[in-house]
């Protein structure tokens, strides 16, 4: 079975940063998906699930609100490695990571700077509301915009070359 592009992006050399992972058309439209990647794949940490949850909810309920690119959202979720979320925008051209970092620079800063309670985080709206950190998540949303998305460059903007070329 091949591997899917993903899988031959090199996680050794992997930054945190914003990547396009792919694009789709799909009936005429394309389907950006993005790598938001907030940690270092395989050298730092990764983020535990109640923080991940948070993000979640908070950065789903923004980009959903927003006015310009709400229509344009069609899924924001957390990665299974744990290291980041994807977000995944339509449009009838595609996006490129540069077009998109004012969008996710503002969605973390709402994310934190939140107060409040969590939209979405009660048993009759969520399938584990309990799991919830909202300081944590404000801690890595902080974390993230500054050490990141505040000085983002092209090595935080494109993936490294595939190991498997």
């Amino acid at each position: 079975m091949e591997k899917i592009t993903s899988f031959t992006i090199n996680h050794l050399e992997l930054l945190p940063g914003v990547y396009v992972s792919r694009k789709d058309n799909i009936n005429g439209a394309i389907i950006t998906t993005f790598d938001i990647r907030m940690t270092r794949p395989n050298f730092e940490p990764v983020m535990n699930t109640a923080e991940l949850h948070t993000i979640e909810h908070l950065g789903a309920t923004f980009l959903r609100n927003h006015s310009e690119y709400g229509s344009k959202i069609v899924y924001f979720g957390p990665m299974g490695c744990r290291t980041g979320l994807y977000l995944l925008l339509g449009s009838d051209r595609g996006f490129e990571s540069k077009e998109i970092i004012g969008l996710v620079k503002e969605m973390f800063q709402f994310i934190a700077e939140y107060e409040g309670e969590i939209p979405g985080a009660l048993p009759k709206d969520c399938g584990n509301y309990l799991d919830m950190n909202l300081p944590m998540a404000k801690y890595l949303a902080k974390k993230y915009l500054e050490d990141v998305l505040d000085n983002i460059s092209e090595k935080n903007l494109n993936y490294p070359k595939s190991s498997d070329s």
